[in-house]
């Protein structure tokens, strides 16, 4: 197969991922551009569809902006950029009134929107579906973009890079353009060239770089790597969030359980049925999502068990039945009965609070090249997320990002070289690749998991720089595949995540480490910069 072989396309705009940040992007682009969606998979296997509680947003009378951005910080351990994240608060109520337009079914109480309160917040502001908001907003706006004609999608096409005028040889750094990227399209084996003006990556977080995680498969920092790749910054990549709730069970696969379910009263206990979150937090389970995944992995090691245990039994079945269906569907299929018997639970990785460094236009610092969603620093999440606030995030700077692109056209490249890969050969060493994914999973999970420590930092970033080695010599002498190219990324995210954690010499939000336990005197992000 040579280069001559491989497709090539044009567009107006091209948008990486399928979540709700990518869809959001492509409806609002529909109307004026000609769109090209591309996802891994397919439509529906982002992690957006993965979200159970629900979105953030002030809508009760009895609360406030000044409220929501308070409990923001305060949860993001005063790290959080105070214009960024009042952005995003004050456009919120905006957001859940175009998702409401599409049809999106919010569950409803008495004629109004039913609001629940999660950990962090100090009201109710939680619009939801159920306890599977994500899938239910998901499902609405996939059916809108299939209507649209202006709408293309590419299923199945993984990004292998973006293209860039610096990378062709074509303009000095500080000139430096996206002019399309390259994807290389799993049913034929072969990579296609996409240009476009405008590119948009909402390619999600980085999940899957640990061992336990309550991520898809698909969440392997593609977008972050790629963006580092092209010369982007990219910001507090060591804050990554631990879910403190998920279900321990063989069987059960990455399965979620709510923070709504700790929001209504749900009690977390050792397995001698002891409470243990008061002696932690005043706010008990209630407490911010570091707080409570430090909690138990400390009461875990403490005391040696493999898990904890979340009992949310003291409400009535027809409650549970009401409030986390799908919750009680799921445990109830592995033997667990959640109205009459606690469930165990264990923190895995669940959000990547850094990423790819964006204005609140979305723009990169690359010309052309717009980020949006988890694969994003937008300054919102500071050092910890607060609970909710990350699909809101996705709405408001979809909104912001398509906004500047309509405001900003750029013009369009004239030709773009192919991808050549007639040179390479077909890997024989694909069981290499699956055991170095492995080996960064777990070495992840050991060194630059909960809590952190500078030995363990350095152990990681020594296995780092070989699992590097290897993969540079895969990618320049054998034919791309998806596996190698998610290592690739992941093991860039793995290197992003631990300089960033050594060079944080303090202890704040969800980063933890032993050998700086206190709090520095003033919040500074931690922002890497690329080499020229």
């Amino acid at each position: 197969m040579t280069s001559s072989t491989n497709p090539s396309h044009a567009f107006d705009v091209l948008i990486v991922g399928s979540g709700l940040a990518g869809l959001s992007a492509a409806l609002r682009l529909a109307p004026t551009h000609r769109v090209a969606i591309l996802t891994k998979r397919t439509l529906t296997d982002g992690s957006s569809a993965w979200a159970q509680g629900g979105i953030a947003a002030v809508l009760a009378p009895d609360d406030s902006f000044d409220a929501h951005v308070q409990d923001t910080i305060i949860a993001g351990a005063g790290l959080n950029d105070p214009a960024a994240t009042r952005f995003v608060v004050e456009n919120a109520p905006q957001s859940i009134a175009w998702l409401r337009a599409l049809g999106v079914p919010f569950s409803q109480e008495e004629g109004q929107l039913h609001l629940t309160r999660e950990g962090g917040h100090s009201a109710r502001r939680i619009v939801h579906v159920t306890d599977a908001t994500g899938a239910a907003v998901q499902k609405t706006l996939i059916a809108a973009v299939r209507q649209q004609p202006n709408i293309t999608v590419f299923e199945y096409h993984m990004l292998v890079d973006v293209i860039t005028s610096r990378k062709l040889g074509q303009a000095a750094p500080a000139d430096n353009r996206c002019l399309g990227l390259y994807a290389l399209d799993e049913a034929t084996d072969t990579v296609h060239t996409f240009r476009a003006p405008h590119t948009i990556l909402a390619t999600g977080g980085a999940g899957k770089v640990y061992l336990y995680t309550t991520n898809p498969d698909t969440a392997t920092g593609d977008g972050i790597a790629a963006a580092w790749r092209a010369g982007c910054r990219v910001t507090n990549m060591e804050f990554i969030q631990f879910h403190p709730t998920c279900l321990y069970h063989p069987q059960a696969k990455s399965f979620l359980i709510s923070e709504a379910v700790r929001g209504e009263g749900g009690r977390l206990l050792l397995p001698d049925g002891t409470r243990f979150m008061p002696q932690h937090d005043a706010r008990a389970e209630l407490a911010p999502r570091d707080i409570v995944a430090r909690a138990i992995d400390f009461e875990m090691k403490k005391h040696g068990v493999d898990c904890v245990y979340l009992d949310i039994s003291h409400q009535p079945l027809a409650f549970i039945q009401e409030h986390f269906p799908n919750i009680y569907a799921r445990c109830l299929e592995l033997g667990i009965d959640i109205s009459r018997q606690p469930i165990p639970v264990v923190p895995a990785a669940h959000y990547t609070c850094g990423g790819i460094h964006t204005d609140l236009a979305g723009r990169t610092d690359v010309v052309g090249l717009h980020a949006i969603g988890e694969a994003t620093y937008t300054g919102l999440h500071g050092a910890n997320r607060l609970a909710s606030n990350s699909l809101v995030e996705c709405m408001v700077f979809a909104q912001a990002a398509t906004a500047d692109i309509a405001a900003h056209p750029l013009p369009v490249a004239a030709t773009l070289p192919n991808w050549d890969d007639s040179r390479v050969t077909d890997a024989d060493e694909a069981v290499v690749i699956s055991h170095n994914w492995d080996e960064l999973r777990r070495f992840m999970w050991d060194y630059v998991g909960i809590v952190r420590t500078n030995k363990r930092l350095e152990r990681a970033a020594h296995r780092i720089a070989l699992l590097q080695g290897e993969i540079q010599e895969f990618y320049a002498h054998f034919h791309v595949t998806r596996d190698l190219l998610e290592l690739r990324n992941l093991v860039q995210v793995a290197e992003l995540i631990v300089r960033s954690a050594q060079a944080r010499h303090e202890s704040r939000g969800l980063h933890f480490s032993r050998d700086y336990p206190d709090l520095a005197p003033t919040a500074q992000p931690t922002v890497l910069v690329p080499s020229a």
